[in-house]
Parts: C-alpha cells; structure tokens; sequence
C-alpha cells in the first residue's frame, strides 16, 4: 500500500485530495497548522469529515522545524505532496513576510525534513501566478514571465528550491483557479455568493473585464492522482505540469451562473484592476494531457455543485 503524506490536510485541495486517496485504498498520514488566513472553523470542519474516515489531521507547523522532522521521520511516506501554503494573491500585498516566511521557509524546512529521513518523492504546489505576462495558453515550459505578487514569487521560488534541493525525484503542479464545494472563503465563488445572498456588492475588477480558467477540484485531485503514478516510474525526475480546465470563461459569465443557481441578482461593482492580479489565465494542459489527464466537470456543473453545497453548509434557502 501506497503512503502518501500531505502537507496541508485541512486546507481546500487537500481535503478533497485526502477523501478521493481513501476511497482508492491509499495510506495517507497529513498535518495541518489551522491558521487564521480564514476562519479556520472551516478547516476544523474538514478536519473532522476526514476523522470520520480514519484520517487525523495533527497539528504541525513548517516553521517549526523540529515537529516538523519529527513527524516526516515517524511516517516516512512514500511520496509527499506538500499542498500547506499561504495562499491569495491580494492578501500577499499586505503581509510579504509572512508569505516569505511560511511559503519559502516553511518548504525549505520541509526539504530538509524530507531528506534527513530518506523521502525522494515530492509532489509540491505551485501555481499559474508565475507564468504572468506569458503569450496564452500559458505553457509550463516557457520561461516564467512578470510576477505580479509576492504570493507568485514565493511559489516559484519553491520551484527553484525543490529543483536544486537534494530530493531528486520532484514534480511541481501549477494550479489554474481552483474552486468547489469547501473552497477558500477568500476565492471568487465562495466571495461572490455570500455577498450575493447577504445583497450586498460584489467588485468586479478591472470593470469586469477579466478572464479565468477555472478548475473544478475534483478535476485537480484527478490530475493530482495521474502523477502519483508519474512519479513512481522514476527514480530522477524534475518536472513542472500545468492542472487546468484548458478554458477561458468570462467574469461576468461567471457571475451569471452563480446568480442562475442562487435565483438572485448580483449588486454589481465595477472597479479598478488590482495590482497583483492578471487580467486573464489560461492553462495549456497538453503535457498532463499526455499522461490521461482530463477534466470533467464544466463551469456550468462545477458551480452548480458549489451553490448546492454553500447552501446546506449555511442553510441558505
């Protein structure tokens, strides 16, 4: 049986991630640190729906390094996928420090844990934040572009540093706007949808004019899986692989299907570009593709699921 050690149980992805490696017979061990980039009674939440499934989400920080090198060496996984991050590009603005510190930091110390105990298989999280100002569809292979955040540079910084760390078998994923039910609060749809339902604005930056290739979760934990397989065919192995739907969509589209599901109206604010973020994403997923990627789930269905679930998770009718 496989082991499979994910960083950041409690967050979005890997509560999906965690749930669908059960279902598959995986063994899965994973850490948490509940911080308060949101309200973290969402993560305990989570936390608890994996308890109900033999799965304890303990508490470990990547700043403290000797929990840290504790729990890889007891566990001694097979691959590690290393999902803890903060994340949010507007957020990054704010506090640079703190992405620095625990997203760069935080991975360096989670390298050295990983091979002071002999783990050679890291799966890590990067993000399509990195490849801004690159001609579309945006390719892995292309040199990274303009980084518009400190949230990006971290996260390409850790591509440098799982790359040229001593762990020689490492694969990065770059993620393109995730979103589903127990999203990040701090996201668009779980934004956009409790304004709507509170009747209060939604801002649609730079005057709605914004494009996203949104990707359904559980179409990123399927990508996530293929390379679980990619990764234990080798023994050397350095590899960076866009997960996306490989679609554009509109903002103001996107809105449409919210307010579609929800049978209200949006209050539309129109504002201003934000300085960290791009005016478009779009993943060119070929390369994944080739390894039997294939997302599923369209926009239209992707948020009809998230409305279904914000509303019993609140009781929202």
């Amino acid at each position: 049986m496989t082991h499979v050690m994910v960083t950041g149980g409690a967050g979005f992805i890997g509560f999906h991630l965690i749930q669908s490696l059960i279902k598959d017979g995986y063994e899965v061990s994973t850490f948490d640190n509940f911080n308060h980039y949101y309200d973290p009674e969402l993560k305990r939440d989570r936390s608890d729906l994996l308890k109900d499934l033999g799965v304890d989400v303990a508490f470990v920080d990547l700043m403290d390094k000797k929990k840290l090198s504790e729990f890889v060496a007891h566990h001694k996984p097979d691959i590690v996928m290393h999902l803890a991050a903060y994340a949010g590009v507007r957020h990054s603005l704010k506090e640079p420090q703190t992405y620095i510190d625990n997203n760069v930091t935080g991975s360096q110390n989670l390298i050295n844990a990983c091979t002071a105990a002999g783990v050679n298989k890291v799966i890590y999280a990067s993000t399509s934040c990195t490849m801004a100002g690159n001609p579309m569809p945006w390719n892995e292979d292309e040199k990274c572009g303009h980084l518009l955040n400190p949230y990006g540079y971290s996260k390409l910084t850790n591509e440098n540093q799982f790359m040229c760390s001593d762990i020689t078998n490492t694969i990065g994923l770059r993620f393109f706007t995730v979103y589903g039910p127990y999203g990040r609060p701090d996201m668009a749809l779980f934004d956009f949808t409790k304004n709507i339902v509170a009747g209060t604005p939604i801002q649609l930056f730079n005057y709605g004019d914004m494009v996203r290739d949104f990707t359904y979760v559980d179409d990123i934990v399927q990508g996530i899986k293929i390379l679980f397989g990619e990764i234990q065919k080798h023994e050397t192995l350095s590899e960076i692989y866009n997960i996306g739907y490989g679609q554009q969509v509109k903002l103001v589209d996107f809105v449409d299907h919210i307010e579609n599901n929800l049978n209200r109206k949006a209050i539309r604010e129109l504002v201003p570009m934000h300085p960290a973020d791009s005016q478009a994403t779009w993943s060119d997923t070929s390369k994944i593709q080739k390894l039997g990627y294939k997302p599923t789930t369209p926009i239209s269905v992707g948020v009809e699921k998230f409305i279904e679930w914000y509303k019993s998770y609140y009781n929202v009718n």
